[in-house]
């Protein structure tokens, strides 16, 4: 074709758009059909350039909003999930046409152990108490794995993609933000309403508070990362200054236990205390409160301080086992889901089928104001004892095994790395893993798209860092590491 041949068809092309968009706004009052660029967008680069999709989905996750219908038992959050399906059946598709992998991302520890996660998944699978929601949880978690992991360790492979991969996600908490803090200057900042302002964006202030504890982690690497222009440094402050003053409104207790702890293992990261010590510590403190078990019980019983604004009585709320409401859901959940691993200890009640099972197993005495029975108000609010119920004890060991794995290659790589970039980018991945994970002590998150995702990604991270760039004396964010075999860079290149 003739130049102008192609401008011609361009402006026919254009003219057409323009008036089927017409002849259905005031035909048929339809503005559907003006998203079609979009979408032709999306899978042009779907099929050329996954990479931008990865992308995509970072910014587009904060933003998406879930749909739910209870009596069907299905949801799906829009636009995220849909896109991560997408990825996740091309990567499968390359894997089949190929016939292989980067060997030495499919062999690192931190993949052979997200392999046994999903093995012992199938099998519990087999002998859940309901199969389908089994099987559709299995095929939701790897649709949050598949792309969030594997196809972003190979995304990342480009230094420059770790950046923004970080920073797409964090400009789109602004507007979450934004729409939190303005929704909640409407109700007077009051306590209650902290617990929703957030929606439909996120379902929950815990859930928001997760994400911020751990973006707030990461940013505040950039702070000190080498190179960084005085402006840009300014506008990273700024973006910390942002996410510590949103995740102390969210009064999320969780999220701020989840920093401090992130805060306990830097400082014993930088005065190089040995981790022997550390685990004699945590199992001097395990020994005490198993020891004095019942006077510890007996002084939570008399704090009757229930969540507040108020700072100070807030963090007093956080032991309170006699009155808050919260607090005591969290323990009938607890209560019910190990009376569910009584009655099946090894291979549990079947991936996800918690909140359809638990409801026979709480007592009269253990609920709350806030108990149900319908399996519409989330599930065991622990990334532990939910596994521990689910898919029995193997299942929780598996997950301690993830994050001990996790932990142990995160910091091997900040020591061994030589250069300060690879040093600051994995320590902040580590620690804000560290922080969700602390926080996945009291909630469960990784069966959602606003969580799975940045989890999942900063394991991916860590695996890369260890790989490609903890041996290099300088880094070129725009380079690409090459790897093995060739195939594996149509994933990432188109």
């Amino acid at each position: 074709m003739t130049k102008q041949s192609k401008i011609a068809l361009v402006y026919l092309a254009a003219f057409f758009f323009i008036a089927v968009n017409m002849y259905l706004v005031v035909t048929r009052d339809l503005y559907y059909f003006f998203g079609l660029p979009i979408i032709l967008l999306v899978l042009y680069y779907f099929l050329f350039s996954l990479d931008k999709i990865l992308l995509l989905i970072a910014f587009v996750t904060p933003l998406s909003i879930n749909f739910e219908d209870f009596e069907a038992g299905l949801g799906i959050s829009l636009p995220s999930e849909p896109l991560l399906f997408g990825v996740m059946i091309l990567f499968f598709a390359h894997i089949l046409y190929y016939k292989d992998f980067d060997k030495k991302v499919a062999y690192h520890p931190i993949s052979i152990t997200i392999y046994v996660m999903f093995a012992w998944m199938f099998i519990t699978t087999l002998t859940s108490e309901l199969p389908v929601v089994s099987l559709k949880y299995i095929v939701s978690r790897l649709w949050f794995v598949v792309p969030s992991f594997f196809v972003a360790a190979i995304v990342f492979r480009k230094f420059s993609n770790v950046h923004r991969f970080i920073w797409l996600y964090n400009i789109a908490l602004i507007f979450v933000i934004a729409y939190t803090i303005i929704n909640h200057a409407r109700y007077g900042f009051s306590d209650n309403s902290a617990h929703w302002v957030m929606s439909p964006l996120y379902n929950d202030h815990t859930a928001y508070g997760a994400a911020l504890a751990m973006f707030l982690i990461l940013t505040i690497g950039y702070v000190f990362y080498p190179g960084l222009s005085n402006t840009r440094r300014f506008w990273v402050i700024s973006m910390a200054v942002l996410l510590a003053v949103a995740t102390l409104l969210s009064l999320s207790r969780a999220a701020w236990i989840s920093l401090a702890a992130a805060l306990l293992i830097y400082t014993a990261i930088r005065l190089r205390i040995k981790l022997r010590w550390i685990l004699f510590a945590f199992a001097l403190f395990l020994g005490v409160l198993i020891t004095f078990q019942h006077e510890i019980i007996d002084t939570l019983e008399k704090n009757k301080q229930d969540s507040s604004t108020d700072f100070v009585e807030h963090v007093q709320s956080i032991y309170n086992i006699t009155s808050d409401a919260s607090n005591l859901e969290r323990i009938n959940r607890w209560q019910a889901a190990f009376r569910l691993y009584d009655e099946r200890p090894v291979f549990g009640w079947g991936p996800g089928t918690y909140q359809f099972v638990y409801g026979p197993f709480q007592r009269a005495k253990e609920k709350t104001i806030i108990s149900t029975n319908a399996g519409d108000m989330g599930n065991a609010h622990s990334e532990y004892i939910g596994p521990l119920a689910e898919m029995g004890l193997p299942g929780m060991l598996i997950m301690f095994l993830i994050i001990a794995v996790m932990i142990y290659t995160g910091l091997k790589t900040h020591k061994r790395a030589k250069t300060r970039e690879v040093r600051l980018i994995t320590i902040t991945a580590t620690l804000a893993l560290i922080s969700y994970f602390v926080h996945g002590l009291l909630n469960n998150f990784l069966d959602t798209d606003k969580l799975s995702v940045p989890v999942w990604a900063c394991m991916a991270i860590i695996v890369v860092m260890d790989l490609f760039y903890a041996d290099m004396e300088q880094i070129d964010p725009k380079a690409i590491v090459e790897t093995t075999p060739e195939s594996t860079e149509n994933i990432s290149e188109g």
